[in-house]
């Protein structure tokens, strides 16, 4: 079998040019290909909140130039306060995904390391570490891809729960990533994508991505997973992260917990696919997770409409936790950990 070709998706680029970054609006697709030009702190940091870049490696990616967008300007006199004040307003944007935290705690390190230099010089090596940080990810995800490719067999088919591939990374996509890897080894059957409620990231974004990449997939609603595994019509399931406790714990798009109960039920192995930086040490399990609550308006209304009635009150969770014994294996870019995950991550983190 011919290796398809590989189209290049990249949500996340630095204009040179105009001294910017620029973010593809999620928020518009599949309909519109619109880029943001994120010349403030305030652009990236409501960019990150609306939703128009989502995931936490790119989250984590679009943090670290919207640090350089900060100290645009900047004096010498007045940069360390400009500094702290954009780590501040970047860290408040989402809480669940630790690719936020982690990013902005490197790029502070980065500002130490060179603040004595003077605002541009350290602005510049704060740019230079940030399109490493981008172009790392990158590669992080296709190795991650190549490893978690191996555990599919010719002909599976997978479902998976949201969006993670390229648009929710600096490119290439962890779940989806993978996904690609094992299309391209001629692994891969077909696709099943949820459409994932109550933002559809599944249908408009997942599917957009198996479009532009040319994989065979179908677009099923989120309650009829279920369905389809009592029909024998799923051989694995594989997911992304927005952040893993030490015990293996994941928490990712609300959910995704369902898709992992109703897996185990049905004897379908479930794949967590996320890097390192996804992984947190600092949180033992999932109960320590912290949870965003997002708009009720999500789930009361649909398109601008209102489908619910005027005095309904809704509960709009962005994010569940899928406890560590549900979850098969957790795909890295050093390799597929297994239980016990608290040693298996261990080792990971502590390799090089």
């Amino acid at each position: 079998m011919s290796t398809p070709e590989f189209h290049a998706i990249a949500p996340i680029s630095w204009s040179d040019e105009h001294d910017c970054l620029l973010l593809l609006d999620q928020t518009l697709l599949p309909d519109e290909e619109t880029w943001l030009h994120c010349r403030q702190v305030e652009d990236v940091a409501a960019a990150i909140k609306r939703l128009s870049v989502r995931g936490a490696p790119a989250i984590g990616v679009s943090a670290a130039y919207g640090l350089v967008v900060g100290l645009h300007g900047a004096s010498d006199d007045d940069f360390r306060r400009r500094f702290d004040e954009t780590s501040e307003t970047l860290g408040a944007t989402r809480p669940t995904a630790v690719n936020l935290r982690w990013a902005l705690e490197k790029g502070r390190e980065v500002f130490e390391a060179h603040a004595d230099e003077g605002v541009e010089a350290c602005r510049a090596k704060l740019l230079e570490w940030a399109k490493d940080l981008q172009s790392r990810d990158v590669q992080t995800n296709r190795t991650m891809g190549d490893n978690g490719a191996h555990l599919f067999q010719e002909g599976d088919r997978v479902l998976t729960h949201c969006n993670a591939g390229a648009l929710a990374t600096a490119g290439y996509g962890t779940a989806v990533g993978v996904i690609a890897s094992a299309f391209r080894e001629g692994r891969l059957g077909q696709v099943w994508v949820d459409e994932t409620r109550p933002l559809l990231q599944g249908a408009r974004l997942t599917a957009w991505e198996m479009e532009k990449l040319g994989i065979p997939y179908r677009l099923v609603t989120d309650s009829s997973v279920g369905a389809l595994m009592s029909r024998g019509l799923v051989d694995r399931v594989v997911v992304g992260a927005d952040r893993v406790a030490a015990n293996g714990d994941a928490a990712n798009k609300i959910g995704t917990y369902t898709v992992a109960v109703l897996a185990n039920r049905h004897g379908v192995p479930f794949y967590v696919a996320a890097p390192r930086s996804t992984i947190d040490p600092r949180t033992p399990t999932g109960n320590e997770i912290p949870i965003e609550i997002r708009d009720s308006d999500e789930v009361t209304a649909f398109g601008g409409h209102r489908v619910s009635p005027r005095e309904t009150e809704a509960m709009n969770f962005a994010f569940d936790v899928t406890p560590n014994e549900l979850i098969a294996g957790i795909i890295t870019e050093v390799g597929v950990l297994e239980a016990p995950y608290e040693e298996s991550i261990r080792r990971a983190l502590a390799m090089d």
